[in-house]
């Protein structure tokens, strides 16, 4: 694996502070990755509610981690760990949970989080607005299993390298490459009744 691109100053200066138990800095890394992690939730979950609450869970989880976060790696592989690991868990309960306004706070102790989402492209109006082509693509994918739903979207969608899938999911690069393979193999089966969608 070649050498990772300098972090942005900024960012690196936020995540330091927030290490030494700043709030305002770690809010400042949630400005910084909401709108990205919250696009990945919504093309992931495909409920807007569902990924406001993925999100903010994330943000929790990050919040009570950050310490422990390496500076040698990307902080945005550290939340798509974060994030596939929660995905993970509430798709293995059961939907009959409550519902918690997005308006609500989250309690941690001596603080708290708001769940904070940006509208910018995530609004019914944009999304009705996809391509069919696009619309039927999103849907295939939501019928894959979990964990190759995860590793497309994040290849495909995040740019994330296999080392990155990786580190995010837990498994071995080879497993990430054959999941991947089985993935879209099956989205294949799953479009094949919709190729003039995809023909040049």
């Amino acid at each position: 694996m070649g050498l990772r691109p300098p972090r942005p100053e900024h960012e690196a200066e936020l995540i330091l502070r927030a290490q030494q138990g700043e709030r305002s800095a770690f809010d400042g890394l949630v400005a910084l990755y909401q709108n990205r992690t919250y696009q990945f939730a919504l093309r992931l979950c495909g409920n807007p509610d569902d990924a406001a609450d993925l999100v903010a869970d994330t943000f929790i989880r990050a919040f009570r981690a950050i310490r422990s976060f390496r500076s040698d790696a990307a902080l945005s592989t550290w939340l798509f760990k974060i994030l596939s690991n929660v995905y993970l868990d509430m798709s293995r309960r059961e939907r009959h949970r409550r519902h918690v306004s997005l308006e609500a706070a989250q309690d941690l102790g001596d603080s708290e989080v708001h769940r904070q989402v940006a509208d910018e492209g995530s609004d019914p109006q944009e999304l009705a607005e996809f391509s069919e082509q696009s619309r039927a693509l999103l849907k295939a994918i939501r019928e894959l299993p979990h964990d190759q739903r995860l590793m497309v979207l994040m290849y495909h969608t995040e740019g994330k390298s296999y080392e990155e899938i990786a580190e995010a999911v837990g498994h071995p690069i080879g497993t990430v490459k054959s999941r991947l393979h089985r993935a879209r193999m099956n989205l294949r089966k799953i479009l094949s009744g919709q190729a003039e969608l995809f023909q040049p």
